[in-house]
C-alpha cells in the first residue's frame, strides 16, 4: 500500500510540495489544487508529483450536490463534474464527495437523508456527474458517512448495481462506517466484510481510529491513530491484499505539526506494509 495525507503541508512551490511529501514518507498525495485555478497551476503539480513518483489517489469535492437550493446545487454539480474532470486529467485514481444532506448543513445528519426521495435523487446525482464529465481513466467515488448513504458495504453494494456505470467505484473510510457496538467490538468482521462485498472496486481509503467513550447512551468519537482501539494494522492488510498500491491517506488533523506525529506512528505501525520512494 501507499501512504499519505490529506494535508499538503506549508509549502511555496509544486517542487517544495512534492519534496515535502516524500519526507514525510509518503507515496500518495491528495492533489491540492482545485479545478478553478489556471490549468498551469494545475499541470505544475501533476509533473511535481509525477517526477517524486507520488502517486494522486484522490481529487477531493466536499459539496451538497443534493442542496435544496436548486442555485446552489447546480453550481456544486457543476463542480462535481470539473473536479472528475481534472481527476482524470492529472492520473487521480478518484475523485471523492459526499451523496449530500437534506438539510442546511453539507454533511449533516438528518432523517432526509434516509428517504426514498435521497436514495433516488443521489442515484440520479451521480448518473450525471459521470455521464457529463465522460472521463476515461479515473472514477467517481462517494465517500460512506455514519449518517448519509452509503452507511455500509452492503448499502454500497446495492448503490452500484443501482448507479449502473463503470466510472463509479467505491472510495473506503471505514471509520466513518463504525456507526454501531456490533461493528465497533467486532471491527475485524466487518473489515473482512467491506473487503468481500466491495474488493476491487476500492480505489482509495482513508485511516484514521475511533474511541469508545463509555458514557450513555452510545458515543463513538473519531481521532488520531493510536488514540483509539480500532486494529488498524489488520484494516491496512486486508486493503493490502486487494491492491499492493492502495493508497490510504490520513486526514483530519490540525497541523502540519499533527501530521508529522501521527504519519510516524502510522510508519512505525504498519512497518512492512507500505511502499517506500
Amino acid at each position: 500500500m501507499r501512504l499519505g495525507t490529506s494535508s499538503p503541508l506549508k509549502h511555496d512551490t509544486p517542487e517544495e510540495w512534492a519534496e515535502n511529501q516524500v519526507k514525510l514518507g509518503c507515496s500518495a498525495v491528495v492533489f491540492p489544487v482545485s479545478s478553478l485555478e489556471p490549468e498551469q497551476k494545475i499541470i505544475a503539480y501533476k509533473e511535481a508529483a509525477r517526477k517524486a513518483g507520488l502517486m494522486i489517489a484522490e481529487v477531493g469535492i466536499w459539496k451538497n450536490a443534493l442542496s435544496s437550493d436548486p442555485d446552489e446545487r447546480k453550481k456544486n454539480m457543476d463542480y462535481c463534474v470539473e473536479q472528475l474532470r481534472m481527476a482524470d486529467f492529472i492520473g487521480a485514481r478518484c475523485a471523492v464527495n459526499v451523496a449530500g444532506a437534506c438539510g442546511p448543513v453539507w454533511d449533516g445528519g438528518y432523517r432526509e437523508n434516509f428517504s426514498k426521495d435521497a436514495w433516488e435523487k443521489t442515484v440520479s446525482m451521480v448518473r450525471e456527474i459521470i455521464d457529463r464529465a465522460n472521463v476515461k481513466e479515473t472514477y467517481f467515488t462517494l465517500e460512506p458517512m455514519p449518517w448519509m448513504i452509503p452507511t455500509g458495504p452492503l448499502e454500497y453494494v446495492k448503490l452500484i448495481e443501482a448507479v449502473d456505470r463503470d466510472r463509479f467505484a467505491v472510495h473506503m473510510d471505514i471509520i466513518n462506517m463504525i456507526n454501531s457496538v456490533e461493528r465497533y467490538f467486532d471491527p475485524e468482521a466487518f473489515i473482512d466484510d467491506c473487503k468481500d462485498m466491495l474488493g476491487t472496486q476500492i480505489r482509495s481509503c482513508h485511516i484514521k481510529d475511533i474511541h469508545f467513550n463509555r458514557k450513555y447512551t452510545i458515543q463513538l468519537e473519531e481521532c488520531a491513530p493510536g488514540c483509539g482501539e480500532f486494529p488498524l494494522r489488520y484494516y491496512v492488510e486486508k486493503m493490502n491484499e486487494i491492491d499492493s498500491n492502495m493508497p490510504v491517506i490520513l486526514e483530519h488533523l490540525n497541523s502540519d505539526e499533527e501530521y508529522i506525529k501521527y504519519m510516524g506512528y502510522l510508519k512505525e505501525e504498519l512497518n512492512g506494509l507500505y511502499k517506500i520512494i
